[in-house]
Parts: structure tokens; C-alpha cells; sequence
């Protein structure tokens, strides 16, 4: 007779004390620093960072090197485009929900996971002005303050509530270029601004499949993981061009993430612009999109009209 399943070994219970510990401490510093006199600095036109998050990073980073000094640290503001060469990757946001921090208002939180060999093992994340702990463990399920989470029992979307945020991908600065540029060129104005923003090195990344989301191409790319024509490029707006070849450099392709987006394309339709061998982790760009490739449904009129005054 077979026995129930086995469920997966768990990692050392080290690791998520370790990081139960870290966001805690992080809690404290973000709870001593919220509503004071901050300095704040900008990364770009809406991206805050101020003295709390340095200050709950750079205490992070000195807990990893002394409990485990041959661990990686990947966060967001000292050395976060960093390549992940260790088989241990700690991912930190030390203060996730900065603008948010800086602006006043009490919905922030730290963000931590632990990732062995490119998949993530265990997490936890802490909001300090709710006194919420989350904690997850692949195969031990995840908890918030010690009682076990799960799904709701709702069985419609619509007896659900839904939550969403709006990420700041490309900034409207940004757009208002690529339409401006677009105008300038002869043809349809919005096929010539799709045909750019699809041309974005971070767009192909995710249209070939070697990554899931835009967030997870963006992320690839940003951190150094990718070659055109053999050469590292690690900005996503960059633009290819017909003939590049793309690639994900060999040690990125063993992260679980990665090879797991790959193996799904293996014998998937391509775009018909793209060429991707799954093997290597390559693809050529075979010419720009037309607007018939594209199968994103966009309102081209709003687009025109918005951009035209």
C-alpha cells in the first residue's frame, strides 16, 4: 500500500529564524524612524529612498556576514544589481513601501526571502504598524503571527475581494518620448510606439518566454544576466534591433525560475518575429513587430488623443 505523500524535507530552521529576526529588527528601526524629520533622496522622478532603508539594509547585511558569511545579500539599496553567484541568496527589501514611509502614511512593511540554488525556501515579512508577521517555508506552508494562512472558500470571483497596486514601470516622461519619437517617424503613429516598446530589451526577454513577467525580464536584465550579441547589457529600455541575438548567460540559465520559463516554451508558437532556442537560451530577432504580432488589446484612439494636446 502506498502511504500518504512525503512531504518535502524543510530547510534548516535557522534559516527562517534568521529571517523572522531580520524583519523584526527591521520593524524597529522603521517604527523609531516613521514620522520624524527624514531625510529623503530620489532615485528617479518617483522612486523615494531615505536614511531607514540604508540604516535597516546595512543591518541586514552585517546579521548575514556574521551568521553566515558565505551567504549573498541581493537588496534594493546597496548593491542590489549584484550577479547572484552563492548558493544562498537572501532578497531584501529593507523598507518595502517607501514612498509610502516617506509620505507619512502607516502601510509599509519589510520584505525578506532566503532562495537556495535559485528557488526561494523560506520568507517572512513584517509590517510593524499592524504588528503582522508573515511567514512562508516551502513545505510548511505559510502563517501569519503562528496561525496557519489559506484560501478563502469563495468559490465565484465575484463573492471575492480583489487588491491591486500599479506598479511604475515605464514612467509617463518615458511614454510621453516614445510618442513624441513615434509622430516624428512616417506610418501609423501608435504602430511605430508599439514597435518601440515591444523592442525594449526587457519586451523580448518576455516574449520569447525567458521570463514570465515583465517584472521577472526586467529584473534579469537590470541585474547583468543577459548579452546582446555577446556583449552584457543591463538597461531594459534598451532597443534591439533586427539580427540581435539575446541571451541569458550560462549561470543564470540554472536558476529554477529561469530554466522553469524556458521548459515551458520548449514547443510553444513563437512570435513570428522572434527565434528562440530553448536550449541555449537564445533567441534572434528576426525583424521588428507589426501591429498584427502584438496581441495586446490597446485603445489606440485614447492613446492619440491623450498625447496630441
Amino acid at each position: 500500500m502506498r502511504g500518504p505523500p512525503r512531504r518535502p524535507p524543510l530547510a534548516d530552521p535557522l534559516f527562517l529564524s534568521t529571517a523572522v529576526e531580520a524583519v523584526l529588527r527591521a520593524g524597529e528601526i522603521q517604527r523609531a524612524g516613521f514620522g520624524g524629520d527624514l531625510h529623503i533622496e530620489k532615485k528617479g522622478p518617483i522612486d523615494l529612498v531615505t536614511e531607514v532603508d540604508l540604516a535597516v539594509e546595512r543591518m541586514f547585511r552585517a546579521l548575514v556576514a556574521e551568521r553566515f558569511p558565505d551567504h549573498q545579500v541581493v537588496a534594493e539599496e546597496l548593491g542590489g544589481n549584484e550577479p547572484v553567484r552563492a548558493r544562498h541568496c537572501w532578497v531584501f527589501d529593507p523598507l518595502d513601501g517607501t514612498n509610502n514611509f516617506a509620505h507619512g502614511l502607516p502601510i509599509f512593511c519589510s520584505s525578506l526571502a532566503l532562495e537556495i540554488d535559485g528557488r526561494a525556501e523560506v520568507a517572512a515579512v513584517y509590517d510593524p504598524t499592524r504588528a503582522e508577521l508573515f511567514t512562508a517555508e516551502r513545505g510548511g506552508g505559510a502563517h501569519l503571527n503562528g496561525v496557519p494562512l489559506q484560501v478563502s472558500s469563495a468559490q465565484r470571483l465575484i463573492d471575492s475581494m480583489l487588491v491591486t497596486g500599479f506598479s511604475y514601470n515605464v514612467h509617463e516622461r518615458q511614454m510621453r518620448t516614445y510618442y513624441d519619437r513615434a509622430s516624428r517617424r512616417g506610418g501609423n503613429t501608435i504602430d511605430n510606439m508599439i514597435r518601440e516598446l515591444e523592442s525594449r530589451l526587457d519586451a523580448v526577454v518576455l516574449r520569447s518566454g525567458l521570463a514570465r513577467t515583465i517584472y521577472a525580464a526586467r529584473q534579469v536584465v537590470n541585474h547583468g544576466h543577459v548579452t546582446v550579441n555577446g556583449k552584457s547589457v543591463n538597461i531594459p529600455s534598451y532597443q534591439v534591433k533586427p539580427g540581435d541575438v539575446v541571451q541569458v548567460k550560462e549561470r543564470m540559465r540554472q536558476n529554477l525560475n529561469v530554466h522553469e520559463s524556458i521548459q515551458l516554451q520548449t514547443g510553444r508558437p513563437q512570435p513570428g518575429w522572434l527565434e528562440l532556442n530553448a536550449g541555449e537560451a537564445k533567441l534572434t530577432v528576426n525583424s521588428l513587430p507589426s501591429r498584427e504580432q502584438v496581441e495586446v488589446p490597446i485603445q489606440e484612439q485614447l492613446i492619440v488623443e491623450l498625447y496630441s494636446k
